[in-house]
């Protein structure tokens, strides 16, 4: 064989064993990438199952369990069963509804003179009922808490008024994504359930120390420690509630129903707050001027007054 046929044959083989070489690698290269794209579906599957489950453990959590409500409220609203606190020396002395030196405490006019030798059956003035929607946002309410805290207070500490407040979230998207004015209605439903004689007090404070509109208002730990600065029994609890947001979703609820339509009231809705019903009559005087207020109380329980008490009957006489 000449020499140069042993160089071609010797090329060749040079040849032939670069080939081999380069489809071994290509091969190595081809099972890398099935390998890695194996891995990534594989990933990817797990991921999608493990996202599912979640979602499916969050839904099926949220399904089971029911919202909490309050278990002393009545058609949403808490009635006041104590007047203690609530900044009452901090108010005005002249701004305690007093009309003209009289009283501000709704009381019924005096009755009037019998015709001669009628008798009339004793009765007593019903108790005037005073209902407050109050949003904890709302400047309002807050101006109407500040001039009526203190005749409030003595009105029912009289026994001539009873005094409910309906905690609502009107303006939830008020306050910087934080929905201030549901967890502060939320919380209120925790002190009214947990520690009712102090809910006027923590109703009060809420209103007194209220955050500006379009501010973050205050954290549930800020709201706690707000309401446990009334005094009241149970902080511990009372803390957890708040924090938990426990009756967060009752408020929701409890603002969706007063938009639709208001107990005793033949159809109408909250429109605004604060909303202030006098026997179910709507009050829509300054919400600032206690004097007004009075006014319309003493006006509304007067009314209800004449309505309660029956009219004199003759006493039937014996001719001589």
């Amino acid at each position: 064989m000449s020499s140069d046929e042993s160089q071609n044959a010797a090329s060749s083989e040079r040849r032939d064993a670069v080939r081999e070489k380069a489809q071994q690698v290509k091969v190595r290269q081809s099972r890398a990438r099935l390998i890695r794209r194996t891995s990534l579906a594989v990933v990817a599957v797990a991921f999608v199952a493990v996202i599912a489950v979640v979602v499916t453990w969050t839904v099926s959590s949220s399904a089971s369990k029911p919202m909490m409500s309050p278990a002393n409220v009545v058609n949403d609203g808490f009635v006041v069963t104590d007047v203690r606190g609530g900044g009452v020396d901090s108010v005005d002395p002249d701004s305690n509804g007093s009309l003209e030196g009289e009283a501000a405490t709704p009381s019924p006019p005096a009755e009037p003179e019998p015709e001669p030798t009628p008798t009339a059956s004793p009765t007593e003035a019903p108790a005037v009922e005073i209902r407050v929607y109050v949003d904890y946002l709302s400047t309002g309410s807050r101006d109407f808490q500040l001039a009526n805290t203190k005749q409030l207070s003595e009105w029912v500490g009289d026994g001539a008024a009873t005094l409910t407040y309906y905690p609502v979230a009107m303006l939830t998207a008020k306050s910087n994504g934080t929905k201030y004015s549901l967890r502060a209605a939320g919380a209120a439903a925790c002190v009214a359930q947990h520690a009712p004689d102090y809910f006027f007090a923590f109703n009060d404070a809420l209103l007194r120390q209220q955050p500006e509109v379009d501010s973050d208002g205050y954290s549930d730990s800020e709201l706690a420690a707000l309401a446990i600065a009334t005094g009241l029994d149970g902080p511990k609890v009372v803390r957890a509630c708040i924090e938990d947001q426990s009756y967060a979703s009752w408020a929701k609820t409890a603002t969706d129903r007063a938009l639709q339509e208001l107990p005793d009231t033949d159809g109408a809705a909250l429109t605004g707050t604060p909303m202030v019903l006098v026997n179910g009559t709507q009050y829509v005087g300054k919400l600032d001027d206690p004097k007004e207020f009075a006014q319309f109380v003493l006006t509304i329980a007067s009314d209800a007054y004449y309505k309660a008490t029956p009219s004199p009957t003759p006493t039937p006489t014996t001719a001589p």
